[in-house]
């Protein structure tokens, strides 16, 4: 099986789970499905690692993590420990005016959140996760395509893509 058919059968199995992922959000800032909201002071946090998306989305990032998430890192803990809590921060990047060579980031896309707590999102990995535009929780059908990609391409780094850049 190809990876775009794993990534479509892992949607599936989301989508038929999905409802029981979480309690709905009991805040209108949080995220349907897994009832996460951005938290706060996370761009105090330490940075994970930067990544260049390129086509289609064309989006510099850094993801932070909060203390435990460095900790896990630092050690080589996987899986992570509950109480985990990743953040990407993600704009589209844009030619530098005083430096053309180098990309900067432009106008900002979204902030995506995940949050390790097994108990609460055991049919998610432990995971649960939130995208944010503009401050406001995206629509439900972009938040049940978290858990699939995550779980078709990256179930054997715990559901997280990111890898330590100190």
């Amino acid at each position: 099986m190809n990876p775009l058919q794993s990534l479509a059968r892992a949607a599936l199995a989301v989508l038929s789970c999905a409802a029981v992922a979480a309690p709905p959000p009991a805040k209108p800032d949080a995220s349907p499905i897994y009832g996460v909201t951005v938290p706060e002071g996370y761009r105090r946090w330490e940075l994970v690692a930067p990544a260049l998306e390129s086509a289609p989305l064309n989006e510099l990032r850094a993801v932070l993590g909060n203390p435990r998430a460095i900790e896990a890192y630092q050690r080589g803990r996987l899986p992570f420990p509950d109480g985990t809590v990743l953040v990407k921060l993600a704009w589209k990047h844009e030619p530098s005016k005083e430096f053309g060579a180098a990309l900067v980031p432009g106008a900002a896309t979204t902030v995506q959140v995940m949050v390790k707590d097994a108990r609460r999102y055991p049919e998610t990995g432990g995971w649960g996760f939130g995208r944010f535009v503009d401050g406001k929780p995206a629509d439900l059908a972009q938040h049940q395509t978290c858990f699939a990609c995550h779980a078709a391409l990256v179930k054997d780094r715990d559901y997280v893509f990111t890898r330590w850049k100190p």
